[in-house]
């Protein structure tokens, strides 16, 4: 089982994109744009405040017909921040995503912020994973027949 440290370690690029509360929701989308991500850690100073996602900004600006470049990402960020911890599994990673329908988790070790895993690193973490056991039955399969 791949725990989420290994799943961090995997990613090409493993910084982890934050905004401050007051910061404008036009400057956390245009940082989400940029970066290609869909959601972004809020920090007040060295600890995490709350999390802001593409989400935050469809249901409570665009639907709510309120400006971008005037509404703090403090009035719409979830404050309630799911996170894990490098040393649990991927299981559990995606059994809180699907239990609390969140798409992205921060990694928090020892009060830090370390990482940030999405519902996309664990699939493609399945993947491989799934991958790697029809390599090696087909391996082992191969060799019964020799």
């Amino acid at each position: 089982m791949t725990s989420v440290a290994q799943i961090l370690k995997s990613k090409p690029n493993q910084s982890v994109h934050t905004i401050t509360a007051s910061d404008s929701v036009y400057d956390a989308i245009k940082l989400m744009a940029e970066k290609q991500i869909g959601a972004l850690v809020v920090t007040d100073r060295d600890s995490v405040a709350g999390i802001v996602t593409e989400r935050d900004y469809a249901r409570k600006v665009v639907l709510k017909d309120r400006s971008s470049k005037t509404t703090p990402v403090r009035d719409i960020m979830s404050k309630a921040v799911r996170f894990v911890r490098p040393d649990q599994s991927s299981d559990e990673c995606m059994a809180l995503m699907t239990d609390r329908r969140i798409r992205h988790l921060p990694v928090i070790d020892q009060e830090r912020l370390v990482g940030m895993i999405s519902i996309g690193d664990l699939v493609k973490n399945i993947i491989a994973e799934q991958q790697f056991t029809i390599q090696q039955l087909e391996h082992y399969i191969a060799g019964e027949r020799t």
